[in-house]
């Protein structure tokens, strides 16, 4: 489409503050806000559990925190590429311990170093994704069903690796290093710098591209309120890893995953190839888009990271047994992909929204622990944050589409 058949109304400058309140109001119609509900969200969740237990805030709890969500943030990452196909994958978290399991044999009973070992664990999630993958692409089996048999097959070999002692303590300081390592104050300020820089760097370079292409470019303002308010963020979090332990090396892996992922779904053909089947799976097939490989690697790519996401918790956890990866884990690796904004149409998500929902679950979690919620309840809450979730998914789409029409 020409510059000259695009709406005017759309390409028209919003300039200052009222075009910004314009801009949110429309938005707002079609229930498209982004990741203010999201972060609106966490901060209620912070002010409630810092309220119920001064200890919330902490440095201390704060990086515990980031630790314990950092195995479900990467599996809810790998969960996001299927959702945004418009498929499910049900066996990620019995592959993460799968996964996990396989390691820890191999470099405790056999003797293999940690790196092998963990590349070997690695490994079993893609063979486990590129089996899955091509049974729902070439088998044309629902992906639903698909993993489910995976759910209970992996979860049986799990327990067949683990034979009859049914949990393996991991002392390798190769495989604990991964959860134990922390970075000092030196290392956390580098960091923190160049990830501002590349936030700065990535929003410069998309409104760029967007002027080039006679796309609407949204008031300056916004992106200047989104990188203050992610240096607010990346700047807090310095100065509470410092005034704990320090960087954990876990923080840093999660983060560059995220970024190579973004990275990926939005500067790659592969990317948009992946937004299109999942937009419109037919008009993707008829504009020669090949579907059934896109779809057998967001699979292998899903339970690679859900392997990755396993290994990281056995290394914090320092042991292997037969709860590793059960239902817990797939729940809220899917909440943490829902929460953080990825649709459950197919279509619509980001890496970097994937790790807000973790946040976002990760927070929970850790505060009804403080608290000490009894199970049930935990699960109760859990389950209703997930449909809250949802339901503002569909409205949401449900309003994009009265738009589209209007």
């Amino acid at each position: 489409m020409s510059t000259s058949e695009v709406d005017p109304r759309l390409i028209q400058s919003r300039p200052g503050i009222g075009g910004v309140v314009r801009d949110f109001g429309r938005r707002l119609s079609q229930g498209d806000l982004g990741s203010l509900p999201v972060v609106l969200g966490l901060v209620i969740v912070a002010l409630y559990f810092q309220w119920r237990n001064d200890r919330f805030l902490s440095a201390g709890n704060l990086t515990n925190l980031t630790l314990q969500m950092v195995a479900i943030g990467i599996m809810s990452v790998g969960v996001m590429l299927v959702l945004l196909l418009g498929e499910i994958d049900l066996s990620v978290g019995a592959v993460s311990g799968f996964a996990a399991a396989s390691t820890a044999i191999l470099n405790i009973q056999h003797g293999w170093s940690a790196p092998f070992a963990l590349l070997a664990g690695i490994g079993v999630g893609a063979a486990v994704g590129l089996v899955q993958g091509m049974w729902v692409s070439y088998f044309r089996v629902p992906a639903f069903l698909v993993t489910l048999a995976g759910l209970l097959a992996w979860q049986g070999a799990l327990l067949r690796v683990l034979g009859r002692t049914g949990s393996v303590n991991i002392s390798s300081p190769g495989i604990l290093r991964l959860a134990r390592t922390f970075y000092g104050s030196t290392i956390t300020w580098i960091v923190a710098i160049g990830l501002l820089a590349v936030l700065t760097m990535s929003t410069v370079v998309s409104r760029a591209r967007r002027s080039a292409a006679g796309l609407p470019v949204p008031p300056v303002i916004q992106p200047v309120v989104r990188l203050v308010a992610a240096a607010a963020v990346v700047v807090g979090a310095a100065l509470v890893f410092n005034r704990d332990r320090g960087l954990p090396l876990a923080v840093l892996i999660f983060l560059a995953l995220v970024i190579v992922v973004d990275l990926v779904l939005k500067r790659t053909k592969f990317g948009r190839h992946v937004y299109a089947v999942g937009g419109n799976a037919e008009a993707a097939r008829r504009a020669g888009i090949p579907v059934q490989r896109i779809r057998v690697i967001a699979f292998v790519l899903a339970s690679t990271l859900a392997a990755m996401g396993g290994l990281m918790e056995a290394s914090r956890s320092r042991s292997v047994s037969q709860g590793s990866g059960t239902n817990d884990y797939l729940l809220y690796a899917i909440a943490g992909a829902v929460i953080g904004g990825t649709s459950l149409f197919g279509g619509r998500g980001s890496a970097s929204a994937a790790l807000l929902g973790a946040v976002v679950i990760g927070a929970i979690l850790n505060g009804m622990t403080l608290l000490q919620f009894e199970s049930n309840l935990k699960f109760i809450i859990t389950g209703s944050v997930l449909l809250v979730a949802a339901t503002i998914d569909a409205v949401s789409r449900r309003g994009r589409s009265a738009a589209g029409r209007a």
